[in-house]
């Protein structure tokens, strides 16, 4: 009887969980849903016979190392910084590990343990990082297989407001960690444009967003995602003139955005400014104690024009009202108001949208030599409401279907891997379209 130990209920676990308790019901396997919210994994899992919730503080080594003991592979969808917990102690057992996030150097420095040991660690294999690094390699070695040379890449993606649920002037709601929204962007992004490296600090990502339009979805905008960069030659497209991967948002997202940005209101690290007539004593009661959500964003006044009024006051950025005074920094208070003004109601629906754009030429060897031609291959998936989301689905399904080809010995890899080997990809895309995520291609002479 195999176990599968989950670490983390939130969000992003909802359709993962369900997928578990189908897979472990069908076979008889049990599955263990851990999280500190004991009340919220056991509302996940409902009377699954094959499935259990338990509460965990994750940070307690003891509690996690029992927990990982006992299981034959094990799952995390915990906030990025817990994972290197999770993979220490899956390392003292031997036990495979798949996250969604991306890999990162605490992570990659056990690389040479988990290959002496036989273990697999999968990472990223999520939505974006996961799908997009899955059916970008699969459209890559088709164009490759058929003899053209790429010239440019480009890969989008993004977690929107499905249409029939978009009723606010953001164009924008949260169906994923909130302060991944809070936050994304701060590390800038490097890419690379007509045979250039192009870097792109914070505070100018969101100042001039690029546009695509996307059948299905429609006027799109586009911002850098990261270090493009360092998948070139994971990708294996070193000839590659332009190579991009970003977020998508709606064109208004990005025009209050960046004034927000600007303003330094996304800040996770400066603490909030005491309220006017406050003493340090105040900081007893907390440390922003009186401080008006006006008084917070004042720095943002400077900014404020006929673009994104109507955004900033929907978000309540000069409401009159008390900031929690628990509120440290003004990525807190920030985060409270996306979390509160972009709720999803119970039933709204969210959209996944990725479209990956490859140019490429034919090589002179062959009949059509010379001919450049693109193609598109594009990804629109719908969530069913705010809890059994798109986002849930595309970011727990490859994390479920790849942990059970593990256990069934389908996938038989070793060492620290990204999804972007066929042994991966092939059965796992494969399985997805089974579950309704599918790519449309569509190829063109340009």
């Amino acid at each position: 009887m195999k176990r599968i130990l989950l670490f983390g209920a939130g969000k992003s676990a909802t359709s993962l969980i369900r997928y578990l308790i189908a897979v472990a019901s069908a076979r008889d396997w049990r599955l263990v849903v851990a999280d500190s919210n004991l009340p919220l994994a056991e509302s996940k899992i409902g009377s699954a016979p094959h499935a259990r919730a338990v509460s965990i503080r994750v940070e307690n080594e003891a509690e996690r190392e029992a927990l990982v003991r006992e299981a034959d592979i094990v799952i995390s969808l915990l906030p990025p910084a817990l994972h290197y917990l999770v993979a220490g102690s899956c390392l003292k057992y031997s036990k495979d590990l798949l996250t969604a996030s991306y890999l990162d150097p605490a992570i990659k420095a056990l690389e040479t343990e988990i290959r002496e040991k036989g273990l697999l660690f999968l990472c990223e294999m999520g939505l974006d990082p996961g799908i997009d690094h899955m059916s970008a390699m699969e459209l890559i070695g088709e164009v490759k297989r058929s003899g053209g040379r790429i010239l440019s890449f480009r890969s989008h993606s993004g977690g929107l407001v499905a249409p029939d649920s978009d009723d606010n002037p953001w164009h924008y709601k949260i169906s994923w960690n909130p302060r991944n929204v809070v936050l994304a962007g701060t590390a800038g992004a490097r890419y690379k444009e007509d045979g250039r490296v192009i870097t792109r600090v914070y505070s100018e990502l969101f100042e001039q967003p690029g546009a695509v339009f996307i059948k299905g979805a429609g006027d799109l905008a586009w911002y850098p995602n990261r270090d493009s960069l360092s998948y070139i030659p994971i990708y294996g497209l070193e000839e590659a003139d332009t190579f991009i991967r970003t977020t998508l948002r709606y064109p208004d997202f990005c025009k209050a955005w960046k004034s927000i940005v600007r303003a330094g209101l996304t800040d996770a690290e400066k603490p909030v400014p005491m309220a006017p007539g406050n003493d340090r004593h105040s900081l007893r009661e907390g440390p922003s104690k009186g401080l008006t959500f006006a008084e917070w964003s004042a720095p943002i006044l400077p900014y404020v024009d006929d673009d994104n009024r109507v955004q900033l006051e929907f978000l309540g950025l000069f409401d009159g009202s008390a900031v929690d005074p628990g509120a440290r920094t003004s990525a807190d208070i920030l985060q409270y108001l996306l979390e509160t003004k972009l709720a999803m109601r119970p039933q709204d629906k969210d959209m996944i949208v990725m479209q990956h754009e490859i140019r490429y030429m034919m090589p002179d060897y062959l009949p059509d030599a010379g001919v450049v031609r693109e193609i598109f291959s594009t990804l629109i998936v719908k969530g069913e409401d705010s809890l059994q989301t798109a986002m849930a689905k595309t970011v727990g399904l490859p994390l479920g279907i790849a942990a059970k080809l593990i256990l069934e010995e389908k996938i038989r890899l070793s060492g620290l891997h990204i999804p972007i080997l066929p042994e991966i990809y092939i059965p796992v895309l494969h399985e997805l379209e089974e579950q309704g995520i599918r790519f449309d291609k569509t190829s063109i002479d340009a």
